[in-house]
């Protein structure tokens, strides 16, 4: 990757202050909960997707687990790198988009939270193809029956909040579900420009579907408040666990 992405510069300039978020002060009740739902054997092997600051990749390397942590961002990366020493454990980093990693080993588990990657487009990402793609990566680096966490922009949430207006303004893209915004990074720097999308429920089991994985459970997830619960219209987040059942289908 010789060009930055907007979302690299957004989470490179964002990283020194990424760990001060209000949805990131939860990890260890976080990592209590995922190691439920996706019953790991102990010391077992773990990929996390759009890992960030390692923020959970280091708390289960702590527990035991072999982690392999992937982002988009090398400042994330650094800051990971750092806590895992840190923390005296050892995590492997990856430097790769989430669309086109791809590894030699089989992992127990895969995480892809707090919209690390899945989501994220570029200004030229189709939004299909895009978010698929990671999930084939996903689904291929797993092991035949193992799980898959991940935490998405919920949709149906965005539709109720958009206006026709944000519609006429190209802000919110109907046939996407992609909004586009334009934040600083932190405080004093330029706003970068960057495109989201979300999901709705039965899209999403399709794309899980396509890439090899079924859902074993779809609910509530937003970061701050994860738990077993049905899906709010209004929430921010959708949380799905799918399992590995096959391949992903070829040309799909």
């Amino acid at each position: 990757m010789t060009e930055r992405t907007s979302w690299q510069r957004f989470f490179d300039e964002h990283a020194p202050i990424y760990d001060d978020n209000v949805f990131v002060q939860n990890t260890l009740r976080e990592v209590e909960f995922l190691l439920g739902e996706l019953s790991l054997p102990q010391g077992g092997s773990i990929l996390d997707v759009g890992c960030g600051t390692g923020r959970h990749a280091v708390e289960l390397a702590k527990r035991g687990y072999a982690v392999t942590g992937i982002d988009l961002s090398t400042e994330m990366l650094a800051r990971a790198a750092k806590a895992a020493d840190a923390a005296g454990v050892s995590v492997e980093w990856i430097h790769s988009d989430a669309t086109r990693f791809s590894l030699p080993q089989r992992f127990d588990a895969a995480i892809c939270l707090c919209e690390g990657a899945f989501g994220l487009l570029s200004q030229t990402d189709d939004p299909i193809e895009q978010p698929l793609a990671i999930l084939r990566n996903i689904s291929r680096s797993l092991k035949p029956d193992a799980k898959a966490m991940l935490t998405v922009l919920n949709g149906v949430a965005m539709l109720r909040r958009a206006t026709d207006s944000e519609v006429a303004a190209g802000q919110f893209d109907l046939q996407s579900l992609a909004v586009s915004s334009a934040h600083p990074p932190r405080e004093g720097l330029d706003a970068v420009a960057v495109r989201e999308r979300g999901f709705v429920p039965t899209e999403l089991a399709l794309l899980l579907r396509l890439a090899g994985l079924s859902v074993v459970s779809m609910g509530g997830g937003t970061a701050g408040n994860w738990g077993k619960r049905p899906l709010d219209l209004d929430e921010m987040e959708i949380m799905v666990v799918a399992r590995k059942t096959a391949e992903p289908l070829a040309g799909a």
